[in-house]
């Protein structure tokens, strides 16, 4: 394990947590979507994000990296466990509370922290994500692109996931279906996947995120006090930028900002500025 990782124990899990930047800085948790181990928030971003004054933490979700793996569709756990394990970091490391930052299902996470746990949160930054609740407040929120649709009708096969270049090969062809007009870097995609399975192994246990549900929070974005930014790309063919202005819509007082060129996805390294830039500022006052 890298010296400057480390495993912090929350109920029968240990999670793999990376620092970067100074204690005693304004602390930022991100939170990864699913099968997303930290790897996904990549070095750079995470530098730059801390250059700006904050203390900036990142993590493999259960069944990523180096963190608790279960048996591949059998994870025994519910989607309220992967909440409950963000506070847990927190709570590993000391720090009362946070600036949460969540993308895709992770910024589902992020939803239910300002909700349930409103004293850990600091402030919420959603990126390309989708109200968790939507049914009857938002009956009419497009559904994903033909092309999503479509990947979700007829998956692509799984790979080998202990080969690395067929999940390499794996991996891009999603970013093609998942991305917007920006163009898909195969060799960035080759050097995330390769860090991530250098330290965890294969990718294989991660598919159990998608078959753990979280108890509905039901009409409750509404009761979120914490300042709120709302990132989401333009061209998100997974949740089209309709999601995004529900969310902001239903959250008191959310700030949206619309990011050109990006689909589902984390925002390419040419976009860091602008959105290191829009979490620095939504970050600045604790």
């Amino acid at each position: 394990m890298p010296s400057d990782e480390r495993l912090v124990r929350v109920g029968d899990v240990e999670l793999c947590v990376q620092s970067f930047g100074q204690e005693g800085h304004p602390p930022i948790l991100l939170i990864a979507g699913n099968q997303s181990s930290m790897d996904w928030w990549e070095d750079g971003f995470c530098e730059r994000l801390a250059a700006t004054g904050r203390f900036v933490v990142r993590y493999d979700s259960r069944d990523t990296g180096r963190s608790t793996r279960f048996p591949v569709g059998d994870p025994g756990y519910s989607g309220d466990a992967l909440v409950h394990d963000a506070v847990g970091v927190l709570d590993g490391l000391c720090l009362p509370r946070a600036h949460i930052v969540g993308i895709s299902s992770g910024g589902g996470i992020a939803q239910y922290l300002g909700v349930r746990d409103p004293d850990r949160v600091a402030s919420l930054t959603l990126m390309s994500t989708t109200p968790v609740s939507p049914g009857a407040q938002h009956p009419d929120l497009p559904p994903p692109t033909e092309a999503v649709s479509r990947s979700f009708a007829a998956p692509l096969p799984d790979p080998d996931w202990s080969d690395r270049d067929a999940v390499v090969d794996y991996m891009v062809a999603l970013e093609h279906i998942f991305s917007g007009a920006a163009p898909v870097d195969p060799d960035r995609i080759r050097s995330v996947v390769t860090r991530s399975m250098e330290r965890g192994g294969d990718m294989a246990s991660a598919v159990n995120h998608w078959l753990a549900a979280a108890t509905p929070l039901g009409a409750r974005l509404g009761e979120i006090t914490a300042p709120t930014l709302v990132l989401h790309g333009r061209e998100d063919p997974l949740f089209p930028y309709a999601h995004a202005e529900a969310l902001a819509a239903e959250i008191p007082g959310a700030h949206l900002h619309p990011l050109s060129g990006v689909g589902h996805q984390h925002p390419p390294p040419e976009l860091w500025a602008e959105v290191v830039g829009a979490i620095a500022a939504h970050t600045a006052s604790d």
